[in-house]
C-alpha cells in the first residue's frame, strides 16, 4: 500500500553523474511521498528509479558559458525561483535529505542557517506570486551596477573585475554568495518576509561547520534534530574529498541512511 501523494519537489543537476549522497537525498523525498523532479542540463546516467527527469530548458534558457565562468550554484540560484514560479514545487538542493514530509499547508519554507543566522535557500518555497519572488527575479533579470547590500570593500572588488567579463560574472567574482543567500536575505528583508523564516532546526539542524559528523560512526547526528526537523542538509560542497571518494563508515549517519533508503555508495563515488 502506497502512502499519500504529497506536494512536488524539484532540483537541478549540471553534469552527467550523481554522487551517492545526491542519489540518497533525492530518493529520500520519493520515499516520503513527494513527486521528485530532477531538471538536468545533460544526460545523467545514474538517476535513481522513482525520480522524474526533465530538461532544465523546460524552466529557462541555460547559458553554460556563464556557468563555466562562475559555478553550478550560480545557475541554480537563478533557476530555483523560476522553477517555483512555473511549477509551484518546493526547491530542494541535491544534498538535502528529507527527514519528514513538507506539510502541504506550509507556504514559506526557508530558514536561518549556521551560526550567523543569515537565510539560506538550499531548501526553499515561497509563494509563486508575490513581492519576494518578483523582486528576486527582477534582480536576476535586470542586474544592477552593484547589489544594493554591497559594502565598500565588496564594491571595490567589483570595480577591479575585468570589464570584458559579463556583468553577472563580475558580481559573482566580487562576492560568490551575491546570487544566493545574500540576495535571498536582502530581498526577504525588503519585503517583510524575513520574519517568516523558520528556525534552523527545521531545515539545517546541523551547522555547516560540523558537517563531518555525518560520516562519524560515533557521531550522534540525531542529537541536533528537533520535532520540527523536516530536512537535513548534508553540505556536499563542504565535504572533504576523502568522504566523497570512499563509502561512509559503518553506522555513520550517511551509512545508516543509505541502508534505510536503499542506496549503494560503492556504485556512485566521486571519481
Amino acid at each position: 500500500m502506497t502512502g499519500p501523494i504529497r506536494r512536488p519537489v524539484a532540483s537541478l543537476w549540471i553534469g552527467e553523474r550523481l554522487h551517492y549522497l545526491n542519489q540518497l537525498c533525492l530518493l529520500s523525498h520519493v520515499k516520503q511521498g513527494h513527486p521528485t523532479t530532477l531538471y538536468c542540463t545533460d544526460t545523467v546516467t545514474n538517476v535513481p528509479e522513482g525520480v522524474i527527469v526533465k530538461p532544465a530548458t523546460d524552466i529557462m534558457a541555460i547559458d553554460m558559458e556563464i556557468v563555466r565562468q562562475t559555478s553550478e550554484s550560480f545557475l541554480s540560484n537563478v533557476f530555483r525561483y523560476k522553477m517555483i514560479q512555473k511549477t509551484d514545487a518546493v526547491w530542494i538542493d541535491c544534498d538535502a535529505f528529507c527527514h519528514k514530509p513538507f506539510p502541504d499547508e506550509m507556504q514559506n519554507i526557508f530558514a536561518g542557517h549556521g551560526f550567523r543566522g543569515a537565510l539560506n535557500c538550499g531548501v526553499v518555497y515561497i509563494p509563486p506570486k508575490g513581492a519576494l519572488i518578483d523582486q528576486l527575479l527582477d534582480y536576476y533579470d535586470n542586474l544592477p551596477a552593484a547589489p544594493a547590500w554591497f559594502n565598500k570593500q565588496q564594491r571595490k572588488r567589483l570595480e577591479k573585475q575585468d570589464p570584458s567579463l559579463p556583468h553577472a560574472v563580475r558580481i559573482y567574482n566580487a562576492e560568490r554568495t551575491s546570487f544566493g543567500p545574500q540576495a535571498f536575505t536582502w530581498f526577504a528583508q525588503q519585503t517583510g518576509d524575513y520574519e517568516k523564516a523558520l528556525s534552523p532546526d527545521f531545515l539545517y539542524p546541523v551547522p555547516f561547520q560540523l558537517n563531518d559528523v555525518f560520516y562519524d560512526p560515533y557521531g550522534r547526528v540525531e542529537g541536533h534534530f528537533t520535532d520540527n526537523t523536516l530536512s537535513v542538509h548534508l553540505y556536499t560542497n563542504g565535504t572533504k574529498p576523502w568522504w566523497r571518494k570512499n563509502p561512509p563508515l559503518a553506522n555513520s549517519y550517511a551509512d545508516r541512511m543509505c541502508r534505510e533508503i536503499g542506496v549503494n555508495p560503492q556504485d556512485a563515488l566521486e571519481e
